[in-house]
């Protein structure tokens, strides 16, 4: 009898083992399914997403994507968005650029530069975009029959900072504050960060 209850006990630890041991397999198997089998996602690869398609140190980079029945409709939708972005972009780095500038250096009425200063870069930047360079281009057409299109846009940060510098010397009041050397350099060291950040780095 006592041999019979040290075997049961034995077997059932052997049991608690497998079964532990299943168990784990089991749980590792279930942490090795790819999110695409347990929930039935699926990726979908955005065009223009390697990095020679963000912005770098010399250069604003923007995409965007148009839908329409109409294939000229959808490329000018893709266009205006990836406009709209680019612009959104510059007009952050430029008020960025602004209040460091502003910051380090002596000027009677800061509020009142830097509003002008801002407004006066909001034109620059529209007249920039009109003469932007396309990267790249993708055109999908739908199973509706309607088509996707696809466009990377880019701006020369120099165009962008000409386009300041003279605009700068047309405004009298906002020239006397106006250290162009200056002015490069804290944009230099912003596109510099905005570099890094679009990368990752």
């Amino acid at each position: 009898m006592r041999l019979n209850l040290n075997s049961l006990i034995r077997s059932g630890a052997i049991l608690m083992a497998v079964a532990s041991i299943a168990t784990s397999c089991k749980s590792k198997k279930n942490a090795a399914t790819p999110i695409e089998k347990s929930s039935g996602a699926v990726e979908i690869s955005v065009p223009f997403s390697s990095k020679e398609y963000y912005s770098d140190k010399e250069n604003f980079r923007a995409k965007s994507s148009g839908s329409s029945p109409d294939l000229q409709t959808a490329k000018k939708i893709a266009l205006q968005n990836a406009k709209s972005e680019m612009a959104g972009l510059i007009q952050t780095t430029v008020k960025k650029v602004t209040d460091q500038y502003t910051q380090q250096r002596t000027i009677d009425n800061k509020t009142e530069f830097n509003n002008k200063f801002e407004e006066l870069a909001r034109e620059v930047t529209n007249q920039e975009l009109v003469d932007v360079r396309v990267m790249g281009e993708k055109l999908f057409k739908e199973p509706n029959n309607s088509f996707t299109y696809w466009v990377a846009i880019e701006a020369n940060k120099q165009a962008v900072l000409n386009g300041i510098s003279k605009a700068m010397s047309n405004n009298q009041k906002l020239s006397q504050d106006y250290d162009k050397k200056k002015f490069e350099e804290v944009f230099n060291a912003e596109m510099d960060k905005l570099a890094k950040e679009r990368s990752g780095n």
